[in-house]
């Protein structure tokens, strides 16, 4: 298993609106196990780079044609998602807009230039995370030597995006089943279950867990402690989800009360 480490944001890019992606779940009827759960995967990364290519392909010609955005304007895009996510984490969803730019190395025009309102910076910071996180899944189970070792990269590269963190700043009046949201949290499931699967098929994760038990943990670990600093956590946080991800090794050394959770279980539970 490769050490935990902070993500670049850099590293993976972030599809502008002009993308047009469809991340909708890969086809029925692919197995989520072993070979097969390689082939969700694949299927879905696939799906998201073609979907990619064909975006390009239609801006550069035909009447709608549009013109495609310049290397330092997608970097600058990428700054500001990353620079808003650790401030909406550090002030709540009334983080300065002033201060993101500030940390993003962009003046304020070109913030509002990407991103027109508070709720529009919003909604993408979430479809950013989705994003690299999913993104984070596909790479764990294509390169690591066994699949528990790509869970447990997963799981503690996830954290490094602050979801958990994040949470707190979804506030009510926000659109949690916005398409491109639904889309975006659907290609996650379909992922992080094919995570799992080729856990349980090969014997090294036990089968009385679901999408949303790891989901919980992964959210509930890595949030700050109330009344402590948001970047104090980290030391503790890939401590805490080493614990948790041992405790999911096969074979089993205790019976779980209750039913593996779904992430479908969460949102009823929430809703």
């Amino acid at each position: 298993m490769k050490s935990p480490a902070t993500t670049d944001p850099a590293a993976l890019s972030v599809p502008g609106p002009e993308a047009d992606l469809d991340l909708t779940a890969p086809a029925a009827g692919v197995a989520a196990s072993g070979a097969g759960a390689c082939a969700v995967v694949g299927a879905a990364a696939g799906k998201v780079k073609a979907a990619v290519k064909a975006a390009g392909k239609r801006a550069r010609t035909g009447a709608d044609a549009v013109p495609r955005p310049r290397a330092d304007a997608v970097r600058n895009r990428e700054r500001i998602l990353s620079a808003a996510r650790d401030v909406l984490v550090e002030f709540g969803p009334a983080a300065p807009l002033d201060e993101i730019a500030r940390r993003a190395g962009v003046g304020n025009a070109t913030l509002y230039r990407h991103f027109p309102d508070r709720p529009a910076l919003i909604h993408h910071v979430v479809l950013f995370g989705l994003d690299r996180v999913t993104a984070l899944a596909v790479d764990s189970l294509a390169e690591e030597p066994d699949a528990f070792a790509a869970l447990c990269r997963f799981t503690h590269a996830a954290a490094d995006e602050r979801i958990g963190a994040l949470c707190p700043v979804l506030s009510s009046d926000f659109d949690h089943d916005h398409p491109e949201l639904v889309a975006s949290r659907e290609a996650l499931e379909e992922t992080i279950e094919a995570l799992l699967a080729a856990g349980r098929t090969s014997g090294l994760v036990r089968t009385d867990i679901g999408v949303g038990d790891l989901m919980i943990a992964l959210s509930q670990l890595s949030r700050p402690l109330p009344g402590t600093g948001c970047f104090d956590a980290s030391v503790f946080v890939h401590r805490h989800l080493q614990l948790f991800l041992d405790g999911l090794r096969a074979p089993a050394r205790s019976e779980l009360p209750g039913s593996a959770t779904t992430l479908a279980d969460l949102r009823r539970k929430t809703m």
